[in-house]
């Protein structure tokens, strides 16, 4: 019975011994592996990710500044923004950029520039890559002069007649000697014009 004994014992002994011989098994791949990878991590890295800056500028009209000046400004800012954007990142390889434009508070896109870094190699011309929004002139009001009014002479709209703009309408409202009950008058002109359909 000793010996049955023994011999389960020897057994197990022997059973914990091969599993610690796969352990170690294990371990040793693990070993082995690990300088493989880095070795061809070295050798072979990884392919880099690419990617598009994307950059969105404002610039401000300066006074008495026309369309035409103001879009060839936009185009020198363009140029530069994309120039920067290829010189500051290798990863880099196109390039978007929408500059905006404000007068008089209103804003609106003047132009897009979308370029690879090939094709700005080989001609860094903004005039070739770039597109203009044709709608910019009109929604920054350049077709129209804005009215400047003098603070020391408060213009008034007369009672009987339904005021022009809504700048109107807020002169005749600032104004010292209008009396509550005709801005009242011309807000509800005003109204009634607005609800009215519009005839060409």
């Amino acid at each position: 019975m000793d010996r049955i004994y023994k011999q389960g014992l020897s057994i197990m002994h022997f059973s914990s011994i091969i599993r610690q011989i796969k352990i170690n098994r294990w371990q040793l791949w693990l070993l082995l592996a690990m300088p493989l990878w880095l070795t061809t991590e070295a050798i072979a890295p990884q392919i880099v990710q690419a990617y598009t800056a994307r950059v969105d500028l404002t610039i401000d009209r300066i006074p008495n500044e026309n369309y035409e000046t103001m879009l060839r400004r936009a185009e020198a800012v363009a140029r530069a923004a994309t120039q920067r954007s290829f010189d500051q990142d290798i990863l880099v390889t196109e390039v978007s950029i929408i500059v905006s434009a404000q007068n008089y508070g209103a804003i609106a896109p003047v132009l897009s520039l979308e370029v690879s870094r090939p094709q700005w190699k080989s001609r860094p011309d903004p005039q070739r890559w770039v597109i203009y929004f044709k709608t910019a002139r009109s929604l920054l009001l350049f077709d129209q002069q804005p009215s400047t009014t003098n603070a020391a002479t408060p213009t008034t709209t007369p009672t009987n007649t339904l005021p022009n703009t809504v700048e109107d309408l807020l002169n005749s409202i600032s104004a010292p000697s209008s009396d509550p009950s005709s801005v009242l008058k011309d807000l509800q002109r005003l109204q009634e014009q607005l609800e009215q359909p519009v005839r060409d």
